[in-house]
């Protein structure tokens, strides 16, 4: 008997087992049924705001005087006194003297030529003269022709007047180069180098120094073809107008830690394109680059000194209606995503008026209020639903 327990009973637990597993299967509660989540993607958008925008070039370039000469004596001798302004880096004035030469040849020059005038005009009052006698005589031997130019003595009343005009000739050349043993100043300005110096010999012709004038700097600045559009500059033809302006250009640059400002004007082009680079170049010009400052924040601003190199922004057109955006909202060149009022991304195409290193300025295309998406999607298809984020910017040219 307990041997048929042993096999009996486990089956019966078995059967038992399964049994109530069945129950709980069909009588267990269904599940709650949740409709799917869809997740749309999320952009960043910026509000379109149109603005009026002062479109400005930016270049660089090296200072340089307007006027630069080589200080040239024009008679030669021995420097006998030199100007305390005639110094590298000394300024002067116009007219004054930089430096002199030993005058004393000149002066007996002088006297030499006063007297060639003296002899030249006794000369001639002599010839004039027995120019006088000789008609004279002529005229009483009743002669019906008239006197020969020899005889009547017009070709020595020639010659003495061309001795006159000779011997005055020289004096006025011995008169000029007395003046110029004294070698003045021809403008006002700065003094690059001197190559001479005191009791020193110096020859006509030879360069003694290099100066400059103060009453303007110049600044050649390269501009790439394409930001000529965005300038009103002084092109110049035959017929232009001398009193027409050109833009105005701020030069900026770092001297002793500090960073400065100057305010000039293009104030023409230059006769050619470079054929190597292509640029055009301009040169800006400015009033008194020595004067002080005036401004309150900026007295101890530098001179505009010839050889410093500045960085310029050229004032150019003000455009209207713009809208400024980030280089990576424009997609395929010229083509912008909108976000509409269902939240859906449309394509549109604008007008791009320029590109910079981090913005683009889009002139036309996008009208105000509307959404534009900033944010880069690896696959885009026009009516796509999205999520967005305002995180509008402003930006300037």
């Amino acid at each position: 008997m307990s041997r048929i327990l042993k096999i009996v009973l486990p089956l019966v637990l078995v059967v038992a087992g399964a049994l109530i597993a069945v129950a709980l299967v069909k009588n267990r509660d269904a599940p709650d049924r949740l409709p799917p989540e869809v997740s749309w993607p999320l952009v960043r958008v910026q509000t379109v705001e149109l603005q009026d925008l002062r479109m400005t070039v930016q270049s660089q370039g090296t200072v340089n005087p307007r006027t630069e000469s080589a200080l040239v004596p024009e008679v030669s001798g021995r420097v006998i006194e030199i100007s305390d302004s005639f110094v590298s880096g000394g300024f002067f004035s116009e007219g004054d003297v930089l430096l002199r030469i030993d005058p004393h040849d000149y002066e007996q020059a002088l006297v030499q030529a006063r007297a060639q005038v003296a002899q030249a005009d006794l000369l001639l009052a002599r010839e004039l003269a027995e120019q006088q006698v000789a008609n004279e005589e002529w005229e009483e031997l009743g002669a019906d022709d008239p006197a020969p130019a020899l005889t009547s003595r017009k070709l020595q009343v020639a010659d003495a007047e061309a001795r006159l005009s000779s011997a005055k000739a020289a004096l006025v050349r011995a008169e000029r180069d007395l003046e110029r043993t004294a070698v003045k100043a021809p403008y006002e300005g700065r003094v690059r180098n001197k190559r001479v110096d005191l009791g020193q010999f110096i020859n006509r012709g030879n360069a003694v120094g290099t100066i400059y004038a103060v009453d303007y700097a110049e600044i050649r600045l390269p501009l790439p073809d394409q930001d000529l559009a965005f300038l009103d500059l002084p092109l110049v033809f035959r017929d232009d107008r001398a009193d027409r302006k050109g833009p105005v250009v701020i030069l900026r640059a770092r001297f002793a830690g500090k960073r400065h400002e100057w305010r000039g004007r293009i104030v023409r082009t230059e006769g050619e394109i470079d054929p190597q680079s292509r640029m055009v170049h301009v040169v800006a010009q400015v009033k008194d680059p020595y004067a002080q400052s005036n401004a309150a924040e900026d007295r101890d601003r530098p001179p505009l000194a010839a050889g410093l190199y500045v960085e310029a922004e050229i004032q150019g057109h003000e455009i209207s209606g713009a809208v400024v955006v980030p280089r990576s909202a424009v997609r395929d060149g010229d083509r912008v995503l909108i976000v509409d009022g269902e939240d859906r991304l449309r394509y549109r195409d604008v007008e791009i008026i320029r590109r910079t290193g981090e913005e683009v300025i889009i002139g036309a295309g996008l009208a105000p209020g509307e959404r534009l998406c900033l944010s880069s999607l690896s696959a885009v298809s026009d009516g796509m639903h999205v999520r967005t984020t305002d995180e509008t910017e402003g930006a300037g040219s």
